[in-house]
């Protein structure tokens, strides 16, 4: 049951739940307030009391209201008091308060407001309470504040004494999620200068992030400016034996905290564990583990950090060795000391193309004297016993073989002159389709047109030759081409393809050499008809 509560006819009170699914209309146009609570109504549509033009206080508190449209408050000039607690509002449209100029109380409290744009206060110029607390706002910049035209006022009145008839201006921004990094330096430093007439409700704003900083005050913060990454590294060159555990490290500056990464410029054929640290409130290490070290972690790592002013990076090559050359071996202007043994010498192999016919592959050696070594490629299908042997000279890193079968399963294995393949020398794999699906309907539809062509170039009694025997039929094809060319039949029609021999062999209904007179005559006095047959099989066979 709905409960009006009259006051003198100029007010409605509604606080009985789910009364309403929407807001009332064709309200009495002498209300002076509105209070409706407890509904279930999800917006503010256009106009909704524009037929209310005395209103002066409007409370739609915990309702289920998301949206406001921009002229959800047209007609509200005289309205002082605005309060919509408990919603479930995620943006406002500030322009709609350009339609109050009057508006002196607006209570926005629990709500899910994440955002306050710049302009947000422009069109308030008379408020006095602003309720923006128990929110989700995280970052505002003091604009919002420098741009309000009640503050621009009194910073204009600054010198002057403060009287007691003017009015005080109570903000309410606590219990939000205050997210205190160089993004928030200018407000906080507007909350620390605020003082009378503009009073905070609390004035023991905290921080919710970032994690350092958490349970902060304002009072207690010392913001600086934000900054660009700047990223380090403590080695630039890194050369190991091959087994060895590394670490990389990383060193990533930057206001407000940046998002720090790996990449690396090999293949990567093993996880490696990423974890970053914090030095101090502007600075994170990143730390890459790379643990047993092959010759295919050989390569370009790159720590990049990002935030939203810019992004940088460093880079370290790594260089892995066997366990038994020197470092001197692999650096630059030192000659490589000869070792014994290379019957465990490590092979990276990788594909560079594949097609349906072929592949390209290319390999790298950690050699003592890579100038004179000789390899040798074993190559042929998977299941065969025996491989093909192609011998590849100093030098040459790559090789392409084509010419394959499709559909086939190949191994290619890379070893030192006159080895054998062992696990980790060999790729196995496997060619394309050499029909494609597109090919093979595109065949279909060719073949659907050649049987649908002879199906219209050949009549009935073509098909009468496959009752008889091979020999009769053809004596008779052959009898019937003699006739039709002796009758002049065949003047200007030679070679016309072969459905119009078909066709005039059909016609003249010669193919069974024993045939009566009675269907000789029968089938003659039928050529008008047959021959236009004719004509309509020759224009078929010509536009195929």
């Amino acid at each position: 049951m709905l409960i009006y509560i009259p006051f003198n006819y100029r007010s409605l009170v509604c606080m009985e739940e789910s009364a309403f699914g929407a807001i009332p209309e064709n309200l009495p146009d002498d209300m002076t307030k509105i209070r409706i609570e407890k509904s279930h109504f999800t917006e503010i549509p256009r106009g909704a009391f524009s037929k209310t033009p005395g209103l002066e206080n409007l409370w739609l508190n915990f309702n289920d209201i998301r949206v406001i449209h921009s002229k959800g408050l047209e007609g509200l000039g005289n309205l002082t008091e605005l309060r919509l607690l408990g919603n479930k509002l995620r943006s406002v449209p500030w322009t709609a308060f350009e339609d109050t100029p009057t508006l002196k109380i607006l209570d926005l409290k629990h709500n899910q407001l994440d955002v306050l744009p710049e302009h947000a206060l422009k069109f308030l110029p008379g408020l006095t309470y602003l309720d923006l607390s128990f929110n989700r706002l995280t970052v505002i910049s003091k604009e919002v504040f420098q741009n309000w035209p009640l503050y621009q006022k009194l910073q204009r009145m600054e010198e002057r004494v403060t009287t007691a008839l003017e009015p005080n201006v109570v903000l309410a921004l606590h219990d939000n999620a205050w997210l205190c990094d160089c993004r928030l330096k200018g407000f906080v430093e507007f909350i620390k200068s605020l003082s009378p007439p503009i009073i905070l409700m609390n004035s023991y704003l905290t921080c919710s992030g970032p994690v350092f900083r958490e349970g902060k005050f304002f009072h207690e913060l010392e913001l600086q400016a934000c900054m660009k990454p700047a990223v380090s590294t403590p080695f630039s060159n890194i050369s190991l034996t091959q087994g060895t555990n590394l670490t990389l490290r990383c060193l990533a500056k930057a206001r407000p905290e940046p998002g720090v990464w790996w990449t690396y410029g090999l293949k990567l054929i093993k996880g490696f564990h990423e974890s970053q640290e914090r030095g101090d409130e502007d600075t994170i290490r990143s730390i890459l583990a790379i643990p047993s070290l092959y010759v295919a972690d050989r390569g370009v790592y790159t720590c990049t950090a990002v935030n939203f002013i810019g992004n940088s990076s460093v880079s370290v090559f790594l260089d892995v060795h066997s366990p038994g050359a020197s470092q001197s071996s692999l650096l630059p202007g030192f000659p490589a000391a000869p070792v014994a043994g290379n019957e465990n010498v490590y092979i990276d192999i990788r594909i560079t193309k594949q097609t349906i016919r072929g592949i390209s592959i290319e390999w790298h050696a950690v050699l003592d004297h890579p100038s004179e070594a000789w390899f040798a490629i074993h190559f042929g299908r998977a299941d065969a016993d025996r491989k093909e042997i192609i011998y590849i000279g100093p030098g040459i890193h790559s090789y392409s073989v084509s010419d394959l079968m499709p559909a086939t399963k190949y191994e290619i294995c890379v070893t030192l002159k006159n080895q054998t393949p062992h696990p980790g020398q060999c790729i196995v794999f496997v060619t394309g389709s050499d029909i494609t699906e597109m090919e093979q309907r595109e065949k279909l539809i060719h073949i659907l047109v050649i049987v649908l062509a002879m199906v219209l170039a050949v009549p009935i009694g073509m098909y009468a030759c496959t009752t008889d025997t091979r020999f009769a039929c053809l004596e008779g094809i052959m009898e019937s081409w003699k006739n039709w060319r002796q009758e002049g039949r065949l003047s200007g029609m030679e070679r016309q393809g072969t459905f119009d021999s078909l066709q005039a062999a059909s016609d003249e209904g010669l193919v069974n050499k024993d045939s009566t007179e009675n269907r000789k005559v029968r089938r003659r006095s039928d050529d008008k008809p047959h021959k236009a047959k004719t004509d309509h099989s020759r224009l078929t066979a010509e536009l195929y």
